[in-house]
């Protein structure tokens, strides 16, 4: 077997749900301080609920160029078994129906894999930084906490989208989430319902009142999580929702938002109910163009490594996004990953491999290039 998917079989059978990643991120650390870097841990898993905060590497530069960071997450979605990776035909999959990890730990074992090829090998480099964060599935919280001014590269890469390796995303969506809480008025449901005022019913009305699903090419919208009530006899008084709005046009997400507002308020009104909306930015959008230095050094790296660049925009957000808000270019590129978050999650043992050399061949791009510091020309939304 390889040493990349060594040590991903390793970090796979290890779990690691949100806020729960510190066996991951003290194998990390083993790993880098084995390969004689210094990693050090900062205090984000305190100030964002996990056992492991962000753990940062660097490798001084040989050779002038562009430096670059590689960032991936060590939080999956929660598990529901054991997770047991098998190798079955060049693929591997976990035996138990649950989550393989792929997403990210695929990433971690690759970055790993070649950043100590870079130092076994004395490969020519302009410096490269790693940064692995905790609780990325709930919210992007290590990114957010982590420190970015740490970076002294300003291009970088996460490798957290299931797709074949290839493509380039180009660009994700920005997100707003809705907390809404109606309040009825409690009755006896068998005795005095018309005494009652019921917030369930006023969320329904809410709901239908909404466009959900795929709106247009650039927007999603959808109601995740709905709760309420307390006894089947009793109309309930309370009852709330989470929803979400998506897009990679910020105007049509403040209208898409406004539009859910607007069918809140009027099926409380309609109930007779009191509301309460509680709205938060969980993301921005970010657009890049292919002549970006982000874009075609990735470009350049595929190509040597025999992989013709696709280009396309996400439905979902990555810890590039964090990156991209502050005013980095941060690139997500396809690593091979396929049916994530499900119990069909694989990826091949080939995708593992050839992601170490697309990843050397980034390395070795960045080193050549004579652009200099990387100018941003990232976007927010549209």
């Amino acid at each position: 077997m390889s040493d990349a998917l060594d040590l991903f079989l390793e970090l796979a059978s290890v779990p690691s749900p949100s806020g729960e990643e510190r066996a991951v991120a003290d194998r990390v650390i083993r790993y880098l301080h084995d390969c004689g870097l210094d990693a050090d841990e900062d205090d984000a898993g305190a100030r964002v609920g996990s056992t492991a905060g962000n753990v940062f590497a660097r490798l001084e530069p040989t050779v002038p160029g562009e430096p670059v960071f590689l960032c991936a997450h060590f939080d999956t979605v929660p598990p529901t078994d054991a997770v047991e990776p098998v190798v079955d035909d060049g693929v591997v999959r976990n035996a138990r129906p649950t989550i393989l990890g792929s997403d990210n730990k695929a990433a971690i074992a690759v970055m790993l894999e070649a950043t100590r090829r870079v130092l076994s090998e004395n490969r020519r480099h302009a410096g490269l930084e790693l940064v692995f964060t905790p609780k990325e599935e709930v919210g992007l919280l290590g990114a957010y906490a982590f420190d970015h001014t740490r970076l002294a590269a300003r291009t970088g890469y996460v490798y957290d989208k299931a797709a074949a390796i290839g493509e380039v995303i180009l660009g994700a969506p920005s997100a707003q989430q809705l907390d809404i809480t109606f309040h009825g008025r409690a009755a006896h449901a068998g005795m005095y319902p018309e005494e009652g005022r019921s917030a369930i019913a006023a969320a329904a009305r809410a709901i239908s009142e909404m466009r959900l699903g795929r709106i247009d090419d650039e927007t999603t919208a959808n109601v995740g999580q709905i709760r309420g009530g307390t006894a089947a006899n009793i109309v309930p008084e309370w009852c709330s929702v989470v929803a979400e709005a998506r897009s990679h046009d910020d105007r049509k997400l403040a209208e898409l938002v406004q539009e859910m507002q607007d069918a809140v308020t009027f099926a409380a009104g309609i109930a007779e109910c009191q509301v309460e909306t509680k709205m938060t930015r969980s993301y921005r959008a970010y657009r890049f163009k292919r002549g970006d230095l982000a874009i075609r050094l990735a470009a350049e790296a595929l190509e040597r490594c025999g992989f013709e660049p696709t280009y396309g925009l996400s439905g979902g957000a990555a810890d590039a996004n964090v990156f991209n808000e502050r005013g980095l270019q941060c690139v997500n590129l396809a690593n091979g990953m396929a049916e994530i978050h499900t119990p069909d999650e694989h990826i091949a043992v080939a995708d593992l491999e050839a992601m170490v050399d697309v990843t050397l061949a980034l390395v070795d791009a960045a080193a050549s290039s004579t652009n200099g510091a990387a100018k941003p020309s990232v976007h927010q939304g549209k």
